[in-house]
């Protein structure tokens, strides 16, 4: 009888055991996956707002997103560019909305309609194809979308899209992440996600992610968080040193309240240049990113 009870005993120790770190398991990131959607944004050309390609690739983010989400919803808003009025739209999607736990993902998805970096000054008025600058930290959060529809984690999680953030004039603060301040003006009161990732341009072939300046001044707690969950993975492309101070969308979500962090890598040398490329994006950077935050999320 002592014997027998032992072996009931066993058995249900290890069960309890295998579910527990069944449920530790982190899903796989597939990095080609991601950079097929990098791709797919590109082949419409710049999403500058106002333009055919800009709702092109609305109209794929929204498709795409359908696929996962539970529901996905469009938040319209006028801006001006180039003295015209232009039609914009935040994307957002949400998934398993009963989990009152939540995390916010966000991304921008428009691209810059000058190239008014590019060491040609013939081209400062071209539009930026924005490969990284827009395209990658989309293609990262499409790619999280597919994953925790199939493998639900312990949050709740909201993705955003934000659109207008690129069409700013330089020094002048206001003029930038529009579609941001467009999303923090009219959020509900009643949410309050436990904490928000921007990510932008990390799609980088030569990947350097330090922290920035204002995420680390007002959620250091998320920072160190996200950048110890890259040193146990051993993804040394995540610097734990401050480096930048950027003004983007994760400003207007703190205004609010909303702890945000940015991941961003800023040192690119085809920053709002025609060169900005998928050429010049990695799947391996992707992944990078994309194992982290699955990191975070589970």
């Amino acid at each position: 009888m002592k014997a027998h009870f032992y072996i009931i005993f066993s058995v249900l120790f290890i069960s309890i055991v295998f579910s527990s770190c069944q449920s530790q398991v982190i899903p796989e990131f597939n990095e080609q996956n991601s950079f097929q959607h990098l791709e797919k944004q590109c082949e419409f050309g710049p999403r500058v707002p106002g333009t055919e390609a800009h709702i092109k690739c609305r109209d794929y983010l929204d498709e795409t997103l359908r696929k996962y989400a539970e529901r996905v919803t469009q938040q319209p808003f006028q801006a001006i560019i180039d003295n015209k009025r232009v039609t914009c739209y935040n994307i957002i999607a949400n998934f398993h909305s009963a989990k009152t736990q939540r995390l916010l993902l966000c991304a921008h998805w428009d691209t810059r309609p000058w190239a008014d970096k590019d060491p040609d000054p013939a081209n400062h008025t071209k539009p930026v194809l924005g490969a990284n600058d827009g395209a990658s930290g989309v293609a990262v959060l499409l790619e999280i979308a597919r994953i925790i529809d199939i493998k639900p984690p312990k949050y709740g999680v909201d993705i955003v899209f934000f659109d207008a953030e690129d069409f700013g004039s330089y020094g002048q603060n206001d003029t930038w992440a529009l579609g941001s301040k467009q999303f923090a003006q009219n959020i509900v009161k009643t949410y309050h996600p436990e904490f928000g990732i921007l990510l932008d341009l990390i799609g980088d072939t030569d990947q350097q992610l330090y922290i920035e300046q204002n995420s680390y001044n007002y959620t250091r707690e998320i920072v160190e968080k996200v950048w110890n969950i890259a040193e146990q993975m051993g993804i040394p492309e995540f610097i734990s040193e401050v480096k930048f101070d950027v003004y983007d969308d994760h400003l207007n979500l703190l205004k609010i309240g909303i702890p945000c962090i940015n991941i961003i890598d800023f040192d690119y040398k085809y920053w709002h240049t025609i060169e900005d490329t998928p050429d010049k994006c990695s799947p391996m950077s992707l992944n990078n990113v994309g194992k982290v935050l699955l990191g975070v999320l589970y």
